[in-house]
């Protein structure tokens, strides 16, 4: 399946063009004039409100880059050390799975980015799931979760993984059981939730809680932000640039968490393949949903490759050269012609014409957003009765 997953890499990219290997002749212009990295540096060290408006599409209404916010908490679900805690041990507990073999950490590695480094995940026993699993880092900001936005809180997501055939494979009556067999476990409950009785609601209300205490915010683009100018290469802040204007991405990875928190058609869906992806339609079976996904967002991006939905793209040069040309473009076959689903990507994804020092310049400022490697101990899980 992986070496299935490579060539089809190699077949979208050479669909626009692009080189996977060598890059010999890029046809990119040698050289852009524009603004001196000394002016940018002096625009940008601005506070993010007094930036020149961002060149995007005109049906768009960017929200500025900034730094993260605080997260927000469900009134029902504030945070306290102690359900923090719970939630930090439950993530890591193998035993919310069928198996006892799969845990949410399984997919979502502090050491690798809160991802797995895979181009598609493992579920239950083993088998090869159809998506990459996305960072869990700043999860508390989104209102739009899994790729195919079918969940709206963090909460509802773990019951939706505990319970997945696929995935953890559990159920209601099995986490009950097994919870409130383990005496320590059901005393966390206790002094957490005041809860005499472990549900699998309050085990995903744990799991939230410390999914929403992983914020981050500590990339050299914040401390730029924060005032540390020199936190930023001259490459990077010129990427910076680009990033705002001719690359367009503002379209789509804008705000503090460079998402819309939309869902979007990139021409990726692999329509009418083995492989294929329908994306949201899965979820509303509306066909104008065909192949949109979930805008991921880009911090911590260089760090959580690869890349994309199906985790075909190993390499950020690779996906900004596979968006200057401007995505693959599918192209409808005879018996396709009154095909309801055939797939219609996005109008903000075109062609961008970038120079091969934009190109770099751009991926420079996206590894800039990168966190600092943070070391988490595995807690120490209460053991059986």
């Amino acid at each position: 399946m992986i070496k299935k997953f490579s060539a089809l890499a190699v077949l979208l990219t050479g669909a626009i063009g692009l080189a996977l290997a060598g890059l010999p002749d890029l046809g990119y212009a040698e050289s852009n004039a524009g603004p001196s990295v000394e002016s940018l540096r002096e625009m940008y060290s601005l506070p993010p409100d007094q930036w020149p408006a961002a060149v995007v599409d005109p049906s768009v209404e960017p929200v500025e880059l900034g730094p993260l916010p605080e997260v927000e908490h469900p009134a029902d679900n504030q945070p306290t050390d102690e359900r923090i805690e719970l939630g930090r041990m439950l993530f890591y507990d193998p035993r919310l799975s069928t198996s006892n073999q799969i845990a949410c950490v399984s997919c979502h590695d502090p050491d690798l980015g809160w991802a797995d480094g895979r181009t598609v995940s493992f579920g239950h026993r083993r088998i090869e799931l159809k998506r990459n699993a996305p960072t869990a880092q700043y999860a508390g900001h989104w209102d739009v979760l899994f790729w195919d936005g079918r969940s709206d809180s963090l909460e509802d997501l773990t019951i939706k993984v505990i319970t997945n055939e696929n995935e953890l494979r559990s159920n209601p009556d099995e986490i009950y059981a097994k919870i409130n067999a383990i005496p320590e476990y059901r005393q966390r409950f206790k002094d957490a939730y005041d809860a005499d009785e472990v549900t699998i609601d309050l085990v995903a209300k744990a799991v939230a809680n410390f999914m929403r205490s992983n914020n981050g915010g500590r990339s050299p683009f914040d401390a730029f932000l924060r005032g540390r100018t020199n936190a930023l290469s001259d490459e990077a802040v010129r990427g910076l640039h680009v990033y705002r204007t001719q690359a367009g991405c503002m379209n789509c990875h804008s705000g503090p968490l460079f998402s819309d928190n939309l869902l979007h058609n990139t021409g990726l869906t692999l329509y009418g393949r083995p492989e294929q992806d329908l994306g949201q339609y899965n979820v509303t079976q509306q066909p104008e949903d065909v192949g949109k996904f979930k805008t991921p967002t880009l911090r911590n991006i260089a760090n959580t490759r690869p890349f994309m939905h199906h985790g075909l793209f190993g390499d950020l040069h690779v996906v900004v050269r596979a968006y200057d040309g401007g995505m693959p473009k599918l192209r409808r076959r005879k018996d396709q012609l009154d095909d309801p689903l055939f797939p219609t990507k996005s109008p903000l994804v075109k062609p961008l014409d970038l120079t091969a020092q934009q190109v770099d310049d751009l991926v420079a400022f996206l590894e800039a957003l990168s966190e600092p490697h943070r070391r988490i101990r595995p807690p120490q899980l209460p053991p059986d009765p």
